[in-house]
């Protein structure tokens, strides 16, 4: 009688990108209802608002490359974390920015946009936040990974102490 394989090494296993894009949804998701409360409540366009979506972005970076982490053990690889924070904050602020549009164009005057137009019309003001949103929170993500990874970092060896 053959031997049955085990359930858990024919488990599927989690690329880092597949958690960062998972852990951004997530976190981008939680930004959209942030944001709404925000907006319907009438604080949106204080700082400390935008304060608390940098954080909650942050939250959601860290916890993404915990749990890469929790999944593998010692083997997690420095590039595969770092990356996974990465996509996950810039996942979380596209969907942020996405949600943004959708808001602005549903209840223009909750936000509040100062309005600056080109020489065609267009709303600038809407694509500047949106691509302010994405690179603020990608920039934040790379920053907040590099952080994060020097303390997940696997050190199966510290080679300084290899010295002594």
């Amino acid at each position: 009688m053959a031997a049955r394989p085990n359930s858990a090494s024919t488990a599927p296993v989690l690329t880092p990108e597949q958690n960062g894009f998972r852990f951004g949804l997530i976190t981008g998701v939680v930004l959209c209802i942030y944001t709404l409360v925000a907006a319907l409540l009438g604080f949106f366009s204080r700082i400390e608002a935008g304060s608390l979506d940098v954080l909650i972005l942050i939250i959601g970076s860290v916890l993404a490359i915990r749990h890469l982490k929790q999944l593998r053990g010692n083997q997690m690889p420095y590039l595969g974390g770092y990356g996974t924070g990465i996509i996950a904050a810039m996942v979380a602020s596209v969907v942020l920015g996405l949600f943004f549009i959708i808001l602005t164009a549903i209840m223009p005057k909750m936000l509040d946009l100062t309005q600056v137009e080109n020489l065609f019309g267009f709303d600038l003001s809407v694509v500047v936040a949106f691509l302010a949103i994405i690179l603020m929170g990608t920039m934040s993500g790379v920053i907040t990974s590099l952080i994060a990874m020097q303390y997940y970092k696997a050190d199966a060896i510290d080679p300084l102490k290899a010295m002594e």
